[in-house]
């Protein structure tokens, strides 16, 4: 133990979080790192489908953060990544480090899947237009920015899902230093896969 750890106690535990909003990649990037040697927290109540062909990797009590539920972060997180959505990311307690890779996606490429994915549930995708719904999600993101931006726990990395995509050889690095260069980057590689970009950009 450091000199400054006796003076101001053990050091704080370490969760590792991939986050984003919705429709952003971050279950490509839970599997990445499944790939490259890091246990993902799930508990597999949510399956696999036509949305997300490779699995969700959601665990449930993430989910109650907003009631306070946060004990499954000393008992279950520890040593694991947790998918956690943009919108659940600042309910998060102040008494744990937070290493987060931050998925950014085209916003008009996420209105599209949420479209298409509300479409196969039978349920109406023009309930908000995307105009609004844009304008929603970067008032949001702002938000998001500023909690992470004004904790010093917080240290994040903001992962492109398309240059991901475009050029994974040269993004895999990227997170491997953040995460403390643990990972297998080759492993990680063979998992992404163009061909569940179905949504993209135009122009």
């Amino acid at each position: 133990m450091s000199l400054l750890q006796k003076l101001f106690g053990k050091k704080r535990k370490e969760v590792i979080v991939v986050s984003g909003l919705p429709r952003s990649g971050t279950s490509m990037m839970m599997k990445m790192l499944e790939a490259g040697g890091m246990a993902p927290l799930t508990d597999h109540i949510r399956v696999a489908n036509d949305d997300n062909p490779q699995g969700y990797y959601e665990f449930e009590r993430v989910k109650k953060l907003p009631e306070g539920d946060t004990a499954w972060l000393e008992d279950a997180a520890r040593g694991k990544v947790v998918k956690i959505i943009s919108a659940l990311l600042i309910q998060l307690p102040d008494t744990y480090d937070y290493k987060v890779l931050f998925m950014r996606r085209h916003l008009d490429e996420i209105l599209a899947s949420q479209k298409q994915m509300l479409i196969r549930r039978e349920e109406d995708p023009d309930k908000v237009n995307d105009a609004e719904m844009s304008a929603l999600f970067e008032k949001h993101l702002a938000q998001v920015y500023a909690w992470m931006d004004g904790h010093s726990n917080v240290t994040y990395l903001d992962v492109d899902y398309n240059q991901m995509l475009a050029d994974p050889g040269a993004q895999v690095p990227k997170i491997n230093a953040f995460l403390g260069h643990t990972l297998d980057e080759h492993k990680m590689l063979e998992v992404v896969e163009p061909a569940l970009y179905r949504q993209r950009a135009q122009g």
